[in-house]
């Protein structure tokens, strides 16, 4: 049985019930975000899916100097606390650098170390240290019985509140493949609740050579395939028009009813595993 964790009132893992992590890749503005929010949270609760609201305050792995990377730490965590608090939602986000960690610890339910920085000792530490609970998602370079490792590195500082993330691992130049024997092997080697990232897995990194690209239209098959493997829950970068996010618009999902009825496909796949 893999060991369960708990999100606030959402527990995560063993038998419990398939998480739905979403958002957008990065705020862009207050308008948009909150009304992603909303829409999230409007038919995740319609279909009893407990959900956790994803967007990032500052991406520094971005390709090009050149590309948008949020609205900095001060401004974006403000604007994740007032959504936060007018939805009452579980928030997640990423850090990339220690001195960011104080700040969001205030507002993050969950602390998220990005796939880039997943070895980065003194970031992960620092991060477990607050006691909150920490999503490490897995690097493209890595293999999945390695993130025990980072795994290690958290519960050193006592805190056993950590899951993991799966999101492709790099296949030549340009592309991601998904291997689904890594959830199990991470489920078994690092004994942490696997969560499932669809959108990001059909990312072609640097595929555009100013920006990366992606292949949406793969990502709902990839999410059904996972949740039959055995995940316990699902990533999603979201947006109301893809086609004019500021960041991972084409590999992002159009936030529509046919989002909505994806979802309800995934948790029928999951009620049948049980």
């Amino acid at each position: 049985m893999v060991n369960e964790i708990r999100i606030n009132d959402i527990k995560v893992g063993g038998e419990n019930p398939l998480i739905v992590i979403a958002g957008p890749c990065v705020i862009e503005n207050y308008e948009t975000t909150y009304e992603i929010a909303s829409f999230l949270k409007k038919i995740t609760s319609k279909l009893e899916m407990p959900f956790i609201f994803k967007a990032s305050f500052d991406k520094a792995n971005r390709t090009s100097i050149d590309s948008f990377r949020g609205l900095g730490v001060a401004t974006g965590l403000e604007i994740l606390n007032n959504i936060k608090t007018k939805l009452d939602l579980n928030i997640i986000s990423d850090v990339h650098e220690i001195g960011q960690i104080e700040a969001a610890k205030d507002v993050l339910d969950v602390i998220q170390i990005p796939a880039f920085l997943c070895r980065q000792t003194d970031l992960i530490i620092r991060a477990a240290e607050t006691n909150k609970t920490i999503n490490i998602k897995k690097g493209q370079f890595m293999s999945p019985k390695d993130i025990k490792n980072s795994v290690e590195k958290a519960r050193s500082t006592g805190n056993n509140n950590i899951f993991l993330t799966e999101r492709g691992s790099s296949f030549g130049y340009n592309n991601l493949v998904v291997d689904f024997r890594g959830i199990e092997i991470m489920h078994k080697t690092a004994n942490c609740p696997v969560i499932f990232d669809a959108t990001h897995s059909v990312q072609l990194p640097g595929g555009a050579g100013l920006e990366s690209t992606g292949e949406s239209e793969y990502a709902p098959i990839l999410a059904k395939s996972a949740v039959a493997a055995g995940c316990d829950g699902v990533f999603f970068e979201v947006h109301p028009e893809p086609e004019k996010a500021l960041c991972d618009g084409a590999n992002s999902l159009k936030l529509n009813d046919d989002f909505k009825e994806l979802l309800k496909k995934l948790k029928k796949i999951k009620a049948i595993l049980k």
